[in-house]
């Protein structure tokens, strides 16, 4: 069933304007977040109850310069050192940090940087997310692309050289079922070695069904790990329900998924909390699935339509830096991405000492490569963004500036075997 108060014209209608009042006013009128719909698959798992009760109990400020040193010398990082390098303490060791996150990185990546696009191909969504550009009652243009138009969108990418896309949809089924995800990743296949999807989570059952359609990797934001700001962020909808997303990138390992992604969105509650809860959600599944491939990504929010409701946490480039070398010291092996949102300079740097995957060539709207590339004129009927971008470059100016600062770009580096 769509959802009735879903914003494609013009105005709300009073019924839409209440309820959207209601949510936001009356705490009782909301579902509990904790609670899953009859649609959801539970699975047993005891790695939300290990991440949580950590988080919980990170006290950061108690760490000391002692605590930072002791986590900088030893060889292998425990979970008490990375608590320290995430720690205010260890804000003036941020050198030493970059420089043991480099050599983590040299040693286990080389100086390969891996380029990848994303493309949005519908931005319905059914959620009340207060903070994000789709949600379902921002007056935006909506559009979802028929099968044409999405490989039309591909043409244009793949002509442009690059290997590995990351298809997107706002979260709704009703206007991007399964079927028509699965449909499109069909499509991706025949022009990209590499397909990831960032979509509302699904059961195990459909996330094996997408896989056989040739997704690769899964990607899903937990948006915060803290609960109770989740229930004051996120009113209606399916991502209301805070354990069914946490628990997405298991179901899409079980469903077959060669890899997964995970992120908080830094800056919606205590990012130091936050930050460690995501790499603990890492750290405990790794161990579980020891054959899967995980990523990080660390975006920070970005200005949106009706941007002023919310209260963003600031989080400043040299705390997402510290951010980033703490993952690589604590996380040797998992793949870092860093987004457009973050500025062509800040990129340009961090991409030598922990980051290993930059998106280029960014549209977080739909329908619009043809103009965004070429700089012609589309037939497409082209939709809103979801957020505004900081780093505009195209796939050849990402690889060439990488190439001038030393690096190897890699588009891909995997051969399948009929």
């Amino acid at each position: 069933m769509e959802n009735q108060f879903l914003v494609d014209s013009e105005f709300l209608s009073e019924e839409a304007l209440a309820k959207k009042h209601l949510l936001e006013n009356d705490p009782s009128s909301r579902t509990d977040p904790m609670e899953y719909f009859p649609d959801m698959e539970q699975i047993k798992s005891e790695i939300r109850e290990k991440v949580i009760a950590q988080m919980n109990e990170y006290d950061y400020n108690k760490y000391t310069t002692k605590d930072v040193i002791r986590a900088l010398k030893n060889k292998r990082c425990s979970v008490e050192d990375f608590k320290a390098l995430l720690s205010p303490a260890a804000l003036p060791f941020l050198e030493q940090m970059a420089k043991k996150a480099r050599l983590e990185t040299q040693k286990h990546f080389g100086n390969t940087v891996y380029l990848f696009t994303p493309l949005y191909i519908a931005n319905y969504c059914e959620n009340y997310c207060i903070y994000c550009g789709f949600n379902c009652y921002n007056h935006i243009k909506r559009v979802k692309l028929s099968m044409e138009q999405i490989e039309h969108e591909m043409k244009i990418i793949a002509d442009s050289g690059m290997e590995e896309i990351l298809i997107l949809t706002g979260e709704s089924k009703a206007k991007s079922d399964v079927k028509y995800i699965g449909e499109a990743c069909k499509l991706a296949k025949k022009y990209f070695k590499n397909v990831g999807i960032e979509i509302y989570p699904v059961n195990t059952k459909d996330y094996a069904y997408l896989h056989e359609c040739g997704v690769d990797y899964v990607t899903v934001f937990q948006e915060t790990y803290d609960v109770k700001k989740y229930e004051t962020l996120h009113l209606m909808g399916h991502k209301r329900v805070w354990p069914y997303r946490f628990e997405a990138q298991e179901r899409a390992l079980m469903g077959g998924m060669r890899g997964v992604a995970f992120s908080a969105l830094l800056g919606l509650s205590d990012f130091r909390k936050d930050a460690l809860a995501t790499a603990l959600h890492v750290y405990y599944l790794q161990r579980k699935y020891p054959h899967a491939e995980m990523s990080i990504s660390c975006p920070r929010l970005r200005p949106i339509v009706n941007n002023d409701k919310i209260n963003p946490l600031d989080v400043h480039e040299k705390q997402l830096c510290q951010i980033l070398c703490a993952y690589r010291i604590f996380l040797p092996f998992a793949g870092i991405t860093v987004s457009s949102r973050e500025s062509k300079e800040f990129r340009n740097g961090i991409v030598k000492i922990a980051a290993t995957k930059v998106s280029a060539g960014v549209s977080t709207g739909i329908g619009d490569h043809e103009s965004k590339y070429t700089g012609k004129e589309s037939d497409s009927v082209e939709g809103d963004e979801q957020f505004e971008i900081n780093d505009t470059r195209s796939i050849d100016a990402m690889y060439n500036d990488l190439s001038v600062e030393g690096m190897q770009p890699v588009l891909n580096d995997y051969l399948y075997v009929d």
